[in-house]
């Protein structure tokens, strides 16, 4: 939920999330249509399924638990390498270090004073990892990356300030395009992602014929709106079902 969303758009979903699914064998269990309805408000839907995929790998080849090893949470669906790290780190305790935008603007800024490209940080920040507390250590970092060290940042309330290489020799900022571990998103606002999220709470509600989701969303146009659906139904996100679109497994 927290990949490219922001916490406190997250905090309520997954509150509603947890008490229906309190275990992968539960969220297995269910339909991805359920999975999807719960998922409303938080955008980028493809998580969703692959959460819900996720679950059912978990339910069937690990026994219900979530793996402790990096190799086997990699082989989740959805799970790439920041994910698995901080599963590890933080669920597992195993001495792996966190990489994303926030801790690469530390990185470039407070270590370095250089723009780092990926495989540079994710040396640098393995580099820096204590021999214990490694969850706190990680904690820190992001959340230092978070509240301070931000794309704009706030250098005069930032705890690490007098130690930071940037602002004691200055420079033009490092941390722009450093890291290169998150791209920018593209304009939400009448984009095919904001013709996406309005056809599935359409859908969240009840399923619906194309005729009445065209009238639905008239300001969009017919083939537009086909080019969606198609987009959709691709994923495996809805299915048509005689003449109405629905959520998949509905």
């Amino acid at each position: 939920m927290l990949q490219q969303t922001q916490v406190s758009r997250v905090v309520e979903p997954w509150e509603k999330f947890l008490k229906a699914f309190p275990t992968p064998a539960k969220c297995a269990d269910a339909s991805l249509a359920d999975v999807l309805k719960l998922w409303g408000g938080l955008g980028f839907s493809r998580r969703a399924k692959a959460l819900h995929e996720t679950s059912k790998m978990i339910r069937d080849l690990h026994k219900g638990k979530v793996p402790s090893s990096l190799e086997e949470l990699r082989s989740l669906k959805g799970v790439g390498e920041y994910t698995a790290n901080a599963i590890a780190s933080f669920a597992f305790g195993i001495p792996v270090a966190i990489l994303d935008t926030n801790v690469g603007r530390i990185l470039s800024r407070g270590v370095a004073n250089k723009t780092l490209n990926q495989n540079e940080a994710r040396a640098l920040v393995s580099e820096l990892l204590p021999k214990t507390q490694i969850a706190q250590f990680n904690q820190a970092m992001l959340d230092l990356g978070a509240q301070f060290c931000k794309s704009k940042p706030l250098c005069d309330q930032c705890p690490v300030a007098t130690s930071c290489a940037w602002k004691l020799n200055g420079g033009s900022d490092p941390a722009i395009k450093s890291a290169g571990v998150s791209k920018p998103q593209s304009t939400f606002k009448g984009s095919d992602r904001q013709v996406r999220g309005r056809v599935l709470a359409q859908l969240r509600v009840a399923p619906v014929s194309m005729t009445k989701l065209r009238g639905l969303l008239s300001e969009v146009e017919p083939v537009r709106l086909q080019s969606v659906v198609d987009g959709l139904v691709h994923d495996g996100l809805i299915e048509q079902r005689g003449r109405m679109m629905q959520l998949h497994g509905e």
